[in-house]
């Protein structure tokens, strides 16, 4: 169910990080560990009608890049000197939405939490893993990159950083009733120095009860449908 989509992953890389390109990166740190983590643990699928798209982060960056733009129109009229895009080129911001789609696809997530480790099943994806067992870092080298995890405060914390810079963090927030998950998507590089934000939302359900069923087929993919209980 949780296949990994490594090909994928890294055509999209393959096809990006030329415009994404950045000037070395920094390994990410350790998010800071909690002493009380809280529980992520259970199935949750994604919630439409609260979560952010792509296309939304994508139109903020680039209203921001068309008033920039504007402003160093007006600047360069007036007889003054200005620098060059605060907020990168127009076709740095959509490689960043790009992987963006890919990064923030999966619909269903599988959570699996003990005290050594979390473990995140992404559907159709990669799964995010954090072992704090004794004499873990935190910090792990990937196929892709360096990865570091961890608790800050209440929020659980994955990032990778890629070899040409790119940046990708994921922060889990759960409500306070443990029935909502917030997953906030970032994607940067220096090449574009606003990061592209997804913010999405989950809701806890079990895959029993809801009578969840999903194929894969040639002409759509995978389709998942709901029935009652009792159908």
């Amino acid at each position: 169910m949780y296949a990994l989509s490594w090909n994928r992953f890294r055509s999209a890389l393959l096809g990006g990080c030329l415009v994404l390109a950045a000037c070395g990166s920094s390994p990410p740190q350790p998010a800071r560990v909690s002493v009380a983590p809280v529980d992520f643990s259970g199935s949750w699928e994604l919630d439409f009608s609260q979560s952010d798209t792509v296309n939304d982060a994508y139109d903020h960056i680039m209203r921001d890049l068309q008033r920039q733009i504007r402003k160093q129109q007006e600047a360069s009229q007036g007889g003054v000197a200005v620098g060059g895009m605060a907020y990168g080129t127009a076709a740095g911001i959509y490689a960043l939405a790009r992987m963006a789609e890919i990064v923030t696809e999966p619909q269903l997530l599988d959570i699996k939490q003990t005290e050594r480790e979390v473990t995140v099943k992404r559907e159709g994806s990669f799964a995010l893993e954090c072992d704090f067992g004794p004499g873990s870092t935190g910090v792990v080298e990937s196929p892709f990159g360096r990865e570091a995890c961890g608790w800050l405060h209440d929020q659980l914390v994955y990032q990778l950083v890629l070899p040409d810079g790119l940046r990708i963090s994921h922060r889990l927030t759960v409500s306070p009733d443990g029935q909502r998950l917030q997953v906030v998507t970032q994607l940067s590089t220096r090449s574009v120095s606003q990061p592209l934000v997804v913010a999405q939302v989950f809701n806890r359900y079990d895959p029993n009860r809801t009578g969840i069923h999903c194929t894969q087929t040639l002409s759509k993919g995978r389709v998942c449908t709901t029935e009652k209980p009792g159908q």
